[in-house]
């Protein structure tokens, strides 16, 4: 493989993008902040709510792979003579090493403490000598391997509540992998319903369920957990900010006289706006934090049956 490394301007990015992948046939295109690393660098986020992020950053380096240097070149070449690539320099054409991706990949998934005891393992990785309670997840499409914030906070609280769960049924709405399900599986909850919109994150979560002894956890779509399942002991919900806005009506009727309602996916910057949307419903608390990202939850009265 060869890799061919350009410098281009942020309005010329979504063109020379397009023109690699599409008629010089690159066999992948990675944009990057030319400036990353120095006082110049330029974050971009893509957050709902907020305006869309740009194309590319005022100074953007492309890395486009082809399968040899004949064919990085010629496309080195054609862009260049392109009067709407003016300004676009070649940076560099060269080989790319060959690596074990498999191993590179795993060498980026270690083992993850959630509290002393409860660590979340890959599959490739002996537990640690001081896990008591494991939860075996890989890498794949759906999100949540118990490195991002969120999904540690969640599964913190699913371990410190381990005593009042046993037994409890659980509903894991937007479950991704499934990781909070299974948490919760583990630690004696059951029965559980853990529903996405995604069909690759249902899989996914039967996959990992399947992989940790748990597979009594009902896995589907939201439709899953409808009217007839009742309301639960507990609600998760490791999702963003707008989306559990959109679904606080839904998401609180869920929840059972007494039971808890847990949110994750959430910036600290956005608890006042996650409070409001819940308030005619259920009172919202700020019950933890982690890298900028909160946990909320709430408590439905045991009188409450509305």
């Amino acid at each position: 493989m060869v890799e061919l490394l350009l410098l281009a301007e942020e309005t010329q990015v979504e063109r020379l993008s397009d023109a690699l992948v599409m008629e010089l046939d690159a066999l992948s295109v990675s944009v990057e902040d030319a400036d990353a690393d120095t006082p110049a660098e330029d974050a971009l986020f893509g957050e709902p709510g907020l305006p869309a992020p740009k194309e590319g950053w005022q100074r953007s380096r492309l890395a486009a792979l082809f399968t040899d240097d004949a064919a990085a070149t010629a496309a080195a070449a054609l862009l260049l003579a392109q009067e709407w690539a003016d300004g676009v320099q070649v940076q560099a054409i060269r080989p790319v090493a060959d690596q074990d991706w498999v191993r590179l990949t795993q060498s980026q998934f270690a083992p993850v403490a959630i509290t002393p005891g409860f660590w979340i393992v890959p599959s490739w990785h002996a537990a640690p000598a001081a896990a008591t309670q494991v939860l075996r997840l890989d890498p794949g499409l759906a999100f949540g391997t118990g490195t991002h914030p969120t999904t540690r906070m969640c599964l913190r609280w699913i371990a410190e509540h381990a005593d009042a769960l046993r037994g409890a049924r659980v509903l894991d709405y937007g479950c991704g992998s499934g990781i909070l399900a299974i948490g919760a599986a583990l630690f004696g909850a059951g029965p559980i319903d853990a529903v996405d919109i995604d069909p690759a994150a249902v899989q996914s979560t039967r996959d990992n369920a399947q992989a940790n002894g748990v597979p009594w956890i009902n896995v589907g779509l939201p439709e899953l957990a409808g009217a007839a399942r009742g309301a639960y002991p507990l609600v998760l919900a490791n999702i963003l900010a707008t989306p559990l806005k959109l679904l606080a009506p839904l998401l609180s009727a869920h929840v059972a006289p007494g039971g808890h309602l847990v949110l994750a996916g959430i910036l600290e910057r956005q608890a006042e706006e996650l409070q409001t949307a819940y308030a005619p419903l259920l009172r919202l608390e700020v019950v933890a934090s982690d890298d900028g990202w909160i946990l909320m939850t709430a408590q439905r009265a045991a009188a409450d049956r509305d």
